[in-house]
């Protein structure tokens, strides 16, 4: 049986000319001490050490035989782990002494993710498919029907947490928010093919998308510049403040004036703080939230398109007939499959944009076509089942995964933050 044993400190002292007592460091030295039952032992050394090594090493105060020769047992005290730091582009929290379910989860979770993108392009498709069935027929004037000015909205919001995903290393989440992108850009092409685009703006949307992927692709395999990735980041920034007040402007008119004002307000706001906090002069709290306003930009612009479309139904119930339940069904499946990642990693941003599109426009939706008949009892019963059951499983699940005793825990830590 070996053992790790310690030669206890003892002064270097030679008679004559060599290491003097207090003229030289005390030494420590490690030993291999191997006992054999036939009663022979070797003593190896193995590292010698500094004197500061009590702040990491207990001696045994039980007494051995080993003490008459100097030598004592040493017990290894765990190092200390590193406080948790709480950073937009880490995983929060830790893995280190958590359950076994926790890695079982997180691979889960980020399949599920990787998932979303199945019911995100069947969402997309049918419009794509009609659109080019209308272009091939000579049919223009039927693409008229697609607003290009939410398309555009839309794109930019999937740019922006593209940029912000690509900074989390949330691959799977890289890729829903890349065919995103594509998916909406395609659509746009066809816009202009039929001249339902202007094409001064689409040559300029063109430029942004191609240019925007390239640099989150560069990013996200470390091969872009830190100066050139910031000037990306400030220009989605600017983009976003800019586009977000105009939108939840525009959605009350006629009600409201039309007027450009609001978003002209918050382009001016945005480019003062840009060059504000790259002048140096902001605090650096400050400069960090900046680096997070594109993302909730972004997610809030998705947060209002429920709003809007609650806003349009109250306004016209007539209308509601011509929302698909299938279609609000496959946004609730598609945000829903990402609901448990955003939680497992504690990303507050990503669970309530998740979770708002899956309550208030895919469900909330189908709520609205259910009390105006257009769909059946069972349908609305079932999707609300499946939602309860949906959001009631990834919470617990993630509790399970983090040992916690109560499913309220995980929410708490989301929120505020793991203590």
């Amino acid at each position: 049986m070996a053992e790790t044993l310690l030669l206890s400190s003892f002064p270097c002292c030679y008679c004559g000319g060599g290491i003097k007592g207090r003229n030289r460091k005390s030494l420590r030295t490690v030993f291999s001490l191997t006992a054999y039952r036939q009663g022979r032992t070797s003593i190896t050394p193995i590292r010698s050490l500094p004197d500061s090594l009590d702040s990491n090493f207990a001696l045994s105060s039980h007494p051995s035989p080993l003490t008459s020769l100097g030598l004592r047992y040493v017990h290894p005290r765990p190092a200390p782990s590193p406080p948790l730091a709480v950073d937009s582009t880490d995983h929060f929290p830790q893995s280190e002494g958590l359950p076994e379910d926790y890695e079982k989860w997180d691979s889960i979770t980020a399949k599920l993710s990787a998932a979303a993108n199945i019911p995100f392009l069947l969402l997309q498709l049918p419009q794509i498919i009609l659109n080019a069935q209308n272009l091939l027929s000579g049919n223009k004037s039927a693409l008229f029907a697609v607003p290009w000015l939410g398309m555009l909205t839309g794109l930019m919001g999937n740019m922006s947490l593209l940029s912000y995903f690509v900074k989390k290393r949330e691959k799977e989440v890289v890729v829903v928010q890349t065919l995103g992108a594509v998916s909406i850009y395609v659509v746009l092409c066809q816009l202009a093919a039929a001249e339902a685009m202007p094409l001064p703006h689409f040559v300029a949307t063109s430029a942004v998308v191609v240019i925007g992927l390239i640099l989150n692709f560069l990013s996200y395999f470390g091969l872009v510049s830190a100066p050139i990735w910031r000037f990306w980041e400030d220009f989605i920034t600017v983009g976003g403040l800019s586009v977000l007040p105009q939108v939840m402007w525009s959605t009350f008119v006629p009600h409201i004036p039309n007027s450009i004002l609001p978003g002209t307000v918050a382009f001016v706001l945005a480019i003062a703080a840009v060059v504000t906090a790259r002048m140096g002069k902001l605090s650096e709290k400050f400069v960090k939230f900046m680096g997070l306003v594109s993302g909730w930009t972004a997610t809030l612009l998705f947060m209002w398109m429920p709003v809007s479309q609650m806003w349009t139904n109250f306004l016209r119930p007539e209308n509601i007939r011509g929302l698909s339940a299938s279609s609000m069904l496959l946004a609730m499946m598609g945000n829903g499959l990402m609901v448990p990642r955003a939680l497992f990693v504690r990303d507050f941003m990503w669970f309530l944009g998740s979770t708002w599109a899956v309550v208030f426009y895919g469900y909330g939706n189908i709520a609205c076509l259910y009390c105006f008949n257009c769909i059946s009892k069972e349908f609305f019963l079932a999707a609300t089942v499946g939602l309860v059951s949906w959001l009631g499983m990834a919470i617990w699940r993630d509790s399970v995964a983090y040992g916690h005793l109560s499913p309220l825990r995980s929410i708490k830590e989301l929120v505020l933050g793991r203590p």
